[in-house]
């Protein structure tokens, strides 16, 4: 169990690390959005390149995200019925939950948009919209976020039997890490009295 365990360790890694990186797209799009909506009000002139870009990083930061988003136990959940269970039943839900349903819907998703990923890379399909993009990179981020999900999946089934068997904490906790708000407010708390220092 304990190589178990320190594989968990590496996908969570991963996820994290990917998440913080992916998290920086998010102003890419809002820039790049900012800036072609400038430009097309100011000069009248419009870019599909720049439109598609913004569809692009939006589906790179929603499928790259998943995982992460599962490792910080932010997807959605429906806990209506499920929270009047005992932890542990909770957790034996959650188990099948990913087994039954999470691992193979992953698979199956992989396995339907790889030979499309492949064949657009081979093909080297463009956008039928005029200076378009090229379309493998986002057809990739499909199967690319799908597989970061499927490994966070098994990252937390991982967890919660570890958590069954006494060898680990709840890994349904929410991390007690600062919210963005919150990081934020500080900065501007720290920036003020620098300034003020001064």
């Amino acid at each position: 169990m304990s190589a178990l365990l320190q594989l968990s360790r590496l996908i969570d890694r991963l996820n994290e690390w990917v998440g913080r990186c992916t998290a920086w797209l998010v102003l890419a799009a809002v820039l790049i959005s900012a800036g072609n909506a400038a430009v097309r009000k100011a000069f009248n002139i419009g870019s599909n390149a720049f439109l598609e870009v913004q569809w692009y990083l939006f589906a790179a930061v929603v499928l790259l995200g998943a995982g992460y988003t599962m490792l910080r136990q932010e997807h959605v959940r429906i806990d209506v019925i499920v929270s009047r269970f005992s932890k542990r039943t909770q957790l034996l839900i959650e188990c099948f939950g990913i087994v039954a349903f999470l691992l193979p819907f992953v698979f199956t998703v992989i396995e339907l948009v790889m030979p499309l990923a492949v064949q657009a890379w081979r093909s080297g399909e463009m956008s039928q919209n005029a200076g378009g993009l090229v379309r493998w990179p986002v057809y990739a981020l499909v199967p690319l976020g799908f597989a970061l999900l499927g490994l966070q999946g098994l990252s937390e089934l991982i967890k919660r039997i570890a958590f069954l068997r006494g060898l680990a904490p709840d890994p349904t906790e929410k991390p007690k890490a600062k919210s963005a708000e919150e990081e934020l407010a500080e900065a501007i708390r720290r920036t003020k009295a620098e300034e003020a220092a001064r």
